[in-house]
């Protein structure tokens, strides 16, 4: 998932400066992307404004620098749906991100889309984890330092369960919200910002 990717989505929520988009990272979208720079988003940007996906206004600010107010051309925003809701290959690590953001932007898609990417995950992951979570865990080991076998065992394990017990837990959570759109029920608004500041 590319960083442009995300900067679509949220300028089509809202046209903003590429401060607010900084701000947006570091706030809402702190586990969307970690760790994006100021100037990832201006080359980002200037790089989407190259492509035709977003242009700018300049925003007069009285006693201060004046501002570029970005917003979604007609392109952009056909990019950012062939993203959103084309193909989803769930990666190797539940952990990333592309999974949360897709999810983050639910609003831009039907409940059957939605459905449809929560449904992928699912699969995925329960494949996983009939997969791996049994294998045989014993490395061979001939080490050239110092080692302690018996506390990279604990560790191993303790890594192991902890590991097993986060994807049973996101399986489970997206299970659970698969089944509430299937029901046709409403998610109240606090409880989807209370998820999404989690």
């Amino acid at each position: 998932m590319k960083l442009e990717n995300l900067l679509l989505g949220v300028l089509l929520q809202r046209p903003s400066t590429g401060y607010d988009l900084k701000k947006y990272l570091d706030t809402f979208g702190r586990f969307l992307r970690s760790n994006t720079q100021m100037s990832q988003v201006y080359r980002s940007l200037g790089r989407m404004e190259t492509d035709g996906w977003v242009s700018h206004s300049v925003e007069p600010r009285p006693g201060a620098q004046d501002a570029k107010l970005y917003a979604v051309t007609a392109e952009g925003a056909t990019v950012f749906l062939d993203w959103l809701k084309g193909p989803y290959a769930p990666p190797t690590r539940f952990q990333e991100p592309e999974f949360g953001v897709r999810l983050s932007f639910a609003g831009f898609m039907t409940v059957e889309e939605v459905i449809e990417l929560l449904e992928t995950e699912i699969t995925t992951r329960r494949e996983q984890i009939a997969r791996y979570r049994f294998r045989d865990r014993k490395l061979p080991r001939d080490p050239a330092l110092p080692f302690d076998d018996a506390l990279a065992d604990l560790v191993g394990e303790w890594e192991h369960q902890a590991g097993a017990a986060a994807i049973d837990a996101h399986v489970v959570a997206c299970e659970a919200l698969r089944q509430r759109l299937l029901d046709g029920e409403a998610i109240p608004v606090s409880e989807v910002d209370a998820h999404r500041h989690a």
